[in-house]
C-alpha cells in the first residue's frame, strides 16, 4: 500500500479528494507548523491492530516452545548484546521480550517493547563491564539509612 503525501492546504481546499486518496491508502498530511498527520481509514487501522495482536501471540507461543538457547539465538541477530547476558538472563529476556511484544500489540503502544529492550540492553552493558558488574552485585557493607516508603520521598 502506498502512502500519498499532501499539504495541509490541500486538505483544507479539497477534503473530498484527500478522502478519496485515503480510500486507496494512507495519506500523510504535511503541516508547516507541526508534525505531519497520518490519515488512514478506520477499517484498515483495525485490521492492522488485529494482525499485530495475532502475530504477537504467535511469536510468544513459538518462543515459549523453543529451547531457551534456540529462542535466544533467534533474537541474537537483531539484539547481538543478548550474547553477553548469562544463560538464565537470556531466558528471562526472551520471556520479557515476548510478553512486551504482545502487550505492545494489544495496546497499540510500542513504547512497552522499546522500554523492555532498552532495560535489557542496559543489563547487557553491565555484564559486558566486569568491574561495573562486580561493583553493582557486591554486598552493601554499610548502613545507608532508612529507606522512605512509597510517596514519602
Amino acid at each position: 500500500m502506498v502512502t500519498t503525501e499532501v499539504q495541509w492546504s490541500e486538505l483544507q481546499r479539497d477534503p473530498k479528494s484527500v478522502a478519496a486518496l485515503a480510500d486507496e491508502g494512507d495519506v500523510r498530511v504535511r503541516r508547516r507548523d507541526g508534525a505531519a498527520l497520518l490519515l488512514t481509514r478506520e477499517d484498515r487501522a483495525h485490521s492492522a491492530s488485529e494482525g499485530s495482536v495475532a502475530a504477537a501471540r504467535a511469536l510468544r507461543n513459538v518462543l515459549a516452545r523453543l529451547p531457551h538457547d534456540v529462542a535466544a539465538a533467534a533474537l541474537l541477530d537483531e539484539f547481538p548484546w543478548v550474547d553477553v547476558l548469562p544463560d538464565a538472563e537470556q531466558v528471562q529476556f526472551v520471556r520479557d521480550f515476548a510478553r512486551a511484544f504482545q502487550a505492545s500489540a494489544e495496546l497499540g503502544h510500542w513504547s512497552v517493547l522499546a522500554r523492555t529492550i532498552t532495560e535489557w540492553r542496559s543489563t547487557a552493558a553491565i555484564h559486558a563491564d566486569p568491574a561495573l558488574a562486580a561493583k553493582l552485585t557486591a554486598p552493601i557493607a554499610e548502613d545507608i539509612g532508612p529507606v522512605p516508603g512509597p510517596g514519602e520521598a
